[in-house]
């Protein structure tokens, strides 16, 4: 999942008051990172608290972090200093982190780089906040009763025609370059009501398209079936769940992020076709050597992966693919990395996330295998893959001069309209009429770029 960061500038339950308390609530990471933010903010804002963009009006300062690579947690380490700072100048200010690094913290080694924290608390344990807040400053809270499972938190969002609706946390992939069982535990489903009903709800809203997150998101296993319709063509958990989505009114566009390839069965793959997908698929590759994709712990070889994207291709020919890519794993020598430059080739993806190995502690990559590929040629053998990005996107995208797709305005600004495609593609036409935000309307590609598609609007 892509990552980010962001502030909260999440709208309150309550009509803001002088008195009111202030919360400044910082996301960094993924999707699901912001999802959870989001039910933070609910709990927040029943409490009484609004939020605040800046932190040095916030009584509280909350940082949801992100464990995949050092320099995320490193990010966290140095913005302690400025933390420190403030508490000097506001005593009462109560620190929080929260997330995927507070998550993984099983020693306590964490916690103790940054004292200036006076929460610190794996994601789960949000719904604990009230208590805690109560007990360090009994003067903000006005409650402390809340739902004990976070999941059933509805997320607080900012008005939007999207939404992110998490179906799943945890995993029990265990991957040897991964923090994530470790950070969020084992995997749990949603019950299939609780996320119909959430969709439901946000379509009776407006919202069109959603994406639904998981670690693993197509490996959902419904724990209530009796909730899938007695028409439900589907066997499969997930693609059961998404036949379900497509029948709510409203809504427009489905997709889903982030899959694993071993999840792939047929019926996910046939959904694929369901009317409301979108025309894109995101499935994380890793590595194109069976030899490396073992040493992660993938459970597929390079072989299996090929055969699914050959049945991906098959059932949707036109279907825009990405992928994740890791180089510079433990081991990979260069005739395995050119294993993975000819299996980029062969699946032809519009877009990979390519990333340089960096081991994470308490994983089993770190005690099993030396990190031996040095810094300079990681960087060398992600060069080569952006490269191969680069032409292959600019390529791809040029199949679509002369075709019209349908774009969900998400900005209009300067004398141009930008979104995304079904393909989840950049487009850009020229407009200046802002009610089209929110809206999807047909475009048709005339110039195209490695990262946009550019064209006029058609009437």
């Amino acid at each position: 999942m892509t990552n980010f960061e962001t502030h909260a500038n999440l709208p309150a339950m309550n009509q803001v008051t002088a008195t009111q308390p202030k919360y400044c609530l910082t996301t960094f990471g993924c999707q699901m990172n912001k999802n959870d933010s989001e039910r933070i903010a609910r709990i927040l804002a029943g409490l009484g608290f609004t939020s605040t963009d800046d932190e040095h009006q916030a009584d509280l300062l909350l940082f949801n972090t992100c464990s995949v690579r050092q320099s995320a947690e490193e990010r966290i380490y140095g913005k302690m200093e400025d933390v420190m700072r403030m508490k000097e100048k506001n005593p009462k200010l109560i620190v929080g982190i929260t997330g995927c690094m507070a998550g993984r913290d099983k020693d306590g080694a964490m916690r103790k780089k940054v004292p200036a924290a006076d929460l610190f608390f794996p994601t789960h344990e949000m719904t604990k906040l009230p208590k805690w807040i109560s007990e360090l400053r009994p003067d903000l809270v006005n409650s402390d009763d809340f739902e004990a499972d976070y999941l059933k938190i509805a997320p607080l969002r900012v008005p939007s025609v999207q939404a992110f609706v998490t179906i799943q946390t945890g995993c029990n992939k265990f991957c040897t370059y991964c923090v994530v069982p470790y950070a969020r535990g084992l995997e749990q489903n949603r019950l299939v009501k609780d996320v119909i009903d959430e969709v439901r709800e946000l379509a009776a809203h407006g919202v069109i398209e959603i994406t639904l997150l998981g670690q693993t998101v197509n490996s959902f296993k419904a724990k209530d079936p009796e909730s899938f319709s007695p028409s439900n063509p589907y066997k499969d958990g997930f693609a059961a769940l998404l036949w379900e989505l497509n029948q709510i009114n409203g809504l427009e566009r489905i997709h889903w992020t982030a899959p694993h390839p071993n999840s792939m069965t047929d019926e996910v793959i046939d959904a694929l076709t369901l009317p409301k997908q979108v025309n894109y698929l995101h499935l994380p590759v890793q590595a194109g050597s069976s030899e490396v994709l073992r040493r992660m712990n993938r459970k597929y070889t390079r072989e299996k992966f090929l055969e699914v994207i050959e049945k991906v291709k098959a059932k949707r020919p036109e279907i825009a693919l990405g992928t994740d890519i890791i180089v510079g794993f433990p081991g990979e020598t260069a005739e395995q990395f050119e294993e993975t430059v000819s299996l980029y080739e062969a699946c032809d993806f519009d877009i990979s996330y390519t990333a340089q190995y960096s081991p994470r502690s308490g994983t089993l990559g770190v005690k099993l295998f030396p990190d031996d590929v040095t810094k300079e040629e990681k960087r060398r053998r992600w060069d080569v893959l952006q490269k191969q990005m680069e032409q292959t996107t600019l390529r791809r995208n040029k199949t679509y001069i002369g075709k019209t797709v349908s774009v969900l305005v998400e900005r209009v600004e300067a004398g141009f309209a930008s979104g995304l495609s079904r393909e989840m593609k950049l487009v850009r036409f020229k407009t200046t009429d802002a009610s089209l935000i929110g809206k999807i309307v047909p475009v048709a590609i005339k110039i195209v770029q490695e990262w946009q598609l550019m064209g006029d609007m058609v009437s």
